[in-house]
């Protein structure tokens, strides 16, 4: 019999994928589902009703540290104390993670990005989230699923992640910084959630929903491929650096790049939410 973790296809898995394999016991699937503003939304979701065995992993308790004068909305936490959260949720350096959301993949994508930054590649997203998983008939849970805790030892990847002064320099050296937020909130013409509006000079902007089709689903490498040269120069070998609000929905641009065969982008964790916190700072408003 093939062994559960020659199935866990990366960095997408269809439903039927997950389907066939809810069963291995060194998987582990994760519910990230949480709404910017409804802290509860995302749990309370699991709560009525999720893809069986789910674990709920929620943004701001388990992927995020508090808020600091300094740092964005939602700061990354030290990567050991993020492997005593894997740990304590019974992630292990062997376990095979499959995370999803509502659908797009905004959240789903953090987790998936986070893992991978403390070197565990075994990690996909769910294609289509939830709304992908009941669309297609898949039986739900209201069951509490939990894992015995594991063990994981991170092995960082610092590389793959930039600081506001390391985007300033990575700017001044012609590199390219794409903003994923929807166009008028990078125009300044709404900020619903931070204090200024505007975008970072230089950032050009492909905002996420982009990336995935009026399902949910992500388009097909091609696709994305193009869309991401079109649009913003992103080719292999030419790698860009992807911003949001507070480092949250980048990470769904990122996901898309690695889809596309476009590897070694790089996150700007603290993005606009950050970049605002010193009024020194520029900022540029407008479609460019």
């Amino acid at each position: 019999m093939q062994r559960a973790e020659k199935r866990l296809r990366t960095p997408l898995i269809s439903t039927a994928e997950l389907a066939g394999s809810l069963s291995a016991a060194d998987w582990f699937v994760a519910d990230c589902r949480f709404e910017l503003g409804k802290p509860d939304a995302g749990r309370d979701a699991w709560r009525a009703g999720h893809i069986p065995g789910a674990v709920h992993v929620d943004l701001e308790r388990d992927l995020s540290v508090p808020v600091t004068p300094a740092s964005g909305r939602h700061p990354l936490p030290d990567p050991a104390d993020f492997a005593q959260t894997l740990s304590r949720l019974g992630i292990g350096n062997e376990t095979r993670v499959v995370c999803y959301d509502a659908g797009p993949g905004a959240f789903a994508a953090r987790l998936w990005w986070m893992l991978r930054w403390v070197g565990h590649d075994a990690v996909a997203v769910l294609d289509g989230g939830f709304a992908a998983w009941t669309a297609d008939g898949r039986p739900v849970s209201t069951a509490t699923a939990a894992h015995a805790p594991a063990r994981f030892t991170p092995q960082p990847r610092p590389d793959r992640i930039l600081d506001t002064d390391g985007v300033m320099r990575a700017l001044a050296q012609g590199e390219t910084l794409v903003d994923v937020r929807a166009a008028e909130r990078f125009a300044g013409k709404v900020e619903p959630i931070d204090s200024i509006a505007g975008h970072v000079p230089g950032a050009v902007n492909l905002p996420f929903l982009e990336n995935v089709d009026a399902s949910g689903h992500f388009r097909d490498p091609a696709a994305l491929a193009e869309l991401w040269r079109s649009r913003t120069g992103a080719r292999p070998g030419a790698a860009p650096i992807c911003m949001c609000g507070s480092g949250v929905t980048a990470c769904q641009g990122l996901l898309a790049l690695e889809v596309a065969g476009i590897r070694g982008a790089r996150l700007y964790e603290g993005s606009w939410s950050e970049w605002i916190r010193d009024p020194t700072r520029p900022v540029a408003r407008g479609a460019t």
